[in-house]
C-alpha cells in the first residue's frame, strides 16, 4: 500500500519515498486512531498526512523520551538539533532525518506555511520545563503550537470547497479538541512525567489539586471530587468538538468521510472514559474494537457516496501550491 500511495502523490525520488514510508510506520505503529482514519483518505493525500503525523511524533517523542531517559538538557539538545534541521530541509535542504525530508517535501507540495512549523517547535520547547497551566487560557496558548497548528497544516492538504480562512478556526479547533481528548485520557500516564495538563482552574473549581491528582495515582483510590473535574473536563472537550464540527462540511467531499471518522473515534474516547467511570487514573480507556470497525465501515460508506457523487458532478480539485513544476524543480535537489 504503501508504493501505491507514493505513486499515486507523484513521489518518485527513493531517498523520498523512504522517508515517506518511515513517517507511515510511526503513523501505523504510535497513532492508531489517526491511521484508521487516513485509510479513508483519497490514496494521494496519504503520504502528507502520514509525513505531518511522522514529524510531529518524532518531537514528541524527543520530548517525552520514554525509553532512554535522557537529562532534559540533552533532550533540549535534540529538540534544537531538529529545529535547525527542519529550517534548513524548508529552505530547501536535503533534512538528516527522514521525518524531516518527508515533512519539508509536504510542506513544499501544499504551501504550508513554515510559520506553522515555528509555532509547532515551541510548545514542543516548552514541555522540556512547563509542567502545568494555571488557566484554561494559559493552555490553549500552549495548545496553539501543538495542537491548532497541526490543523492548520492540514488544510491545504486536505482541500476545502470555501475560502480557507473560513475553515481555519474550525480545523484549529478540530486539533484542539484531539489534544484535550488525548490529555483527560491520559492524565494518568502524564502525571507520572510529572506534568498535569488539565488547567488549575478547572481543578480547583471541583476541590481538586496536584497533590491529590497524586494521592489518587499512588493509592488507586477514588474521589468524588476528581470524578467531577473530570466530568467538567469531558464537557469542556466536547464543546470544543462542537466548535469544530461546522468546518467538516468546508472540506473536499472526498476527504470528510476521513474526518468524520476520526471525529467519531476520538469522542469515542470520551464515551469510553464516561463508560468507565473517569478511572484515567488508575487506567487508559480505550474504544472497543466493534465501535472503531464500526466507524471505519461508516467511513467508507460516506467515501463511496462521496465517489459517485464525484462522478456524477465532477469538478477538478484544487491544485496544490507546486502546480506546474516538476519534483527536481521544486526539490532543488
Amino acid at each position: 500500500m504503501t508504493r501505491r500511495e507514493l505513486d499515486a502523490a507523484g513521489v518518485t525520488d527513493p531517498g523520498l519515498r523512504a522517508a515517506y514510508a518511515r513517517c507511515r510506520q510511526l503513523n501505523a505503529r504510535h497513532g492508531r486512531t489517526y491511521f484508521l482514519a487516513t485509510r479513508l483518505l483519497p490514496l494521494e493525500r496519504r503520504s502528507a498526512v502520514h509525513a505531518l503525523y511522522g514529524f510531529a511524533r518524532w518531537a514528541d517523542d524527543i520530548v517525552d523520551d520514554l525509553d532512554r531517559g535522557r537529562a532534559p538538557c540533552e533532550r533540549d539538545r535534540l529538540l534544537r538539533h531538529l529545529e535547525d534541521d527542519l529550517a534548513h530541509g524548508l529552505r530547501g535542504g536535503a533534512g538528516d532525518e527522514p521525518v524531516v525530508r518527508a515533512v519539508a517535501d509536504t510542506a513544499d507540495r501544499y504551501g504550508i506555511d513554515h510559520r506553522l512549523f515555528a509555532d509547532f517547535m515551541a510548545s514542543m520547547r516548552s514541555d522540556l520545563s512547563v509542567t502545568d497551566y494555571p488557566t484554561y487560557a494559559d493552555l490553549r496558548a500552549y495548545m496553539h503550537g501543538s495542537a491548532a497548528v497541526i490543523g492548520l497544516q492540514m488544510l491545504p492538504v486536505l482541500g476545502t470547497v470555501a475560502p480557507r480562512e473560513e475553515a481555519a478556526p474550525h480545523a484549529a479547533a478540530l486539533g484542539v479538541a484531539f489534544q484535550l481528548t488525548n490529555f483527560l485520557r491520559d492524565v494518568g500516564e502524564d502525571l507520572d512525567r510529572d506534568r498535569v495538563y488539565l488547567p488549575a482552574d478547572l481543578l480547583a473549581a471541583h476541590g481538586v489539586d496536584r497533590p491529590l491528582l497524586e494521592w489518587s495515582r499512588r493509592t488507586g483510590r477514588r474521589d468524588t471530587r476528581i470524578r467531577a473535574a473530570f466530568t467538567a473536563a469531558e464537557a469542556l472537550t466536547r464543546s470544543v468538538y462542537r466548535e469544530a464540527e461546522p468546518g467538516i462540511a468546508m472540506l473536499d467531499p472526498r476527504v470528510r468521510p476521513c474526518i468524520l471518522a476520526a471525529r467519531t473515534l476520538y469522542g469515542g474516547i470520551l464515551d469510553a472514559i464516561a463508560e468507565d467511570g473517569y478511572a484515567v487514573l488508575h487506567r487508559r480507556s480505550v474504544v472497543p474494537r466493534r465501535r472503531r470497525a464500526a466507524a471505519a465501515v461508516a467511513g467508507l460508506a460516506h467515501v463511496v457516496g462521496a465517489r459517485v457523487h464525484a462522478r456524477l458532478a465532477p469538478r477538478p480539485p484544487a491544485a496544490p501550491a507546486h502546480a506546474g513544476r516538476t519534483e527536481r524543480e521544486r526539490c532543488g535537489r
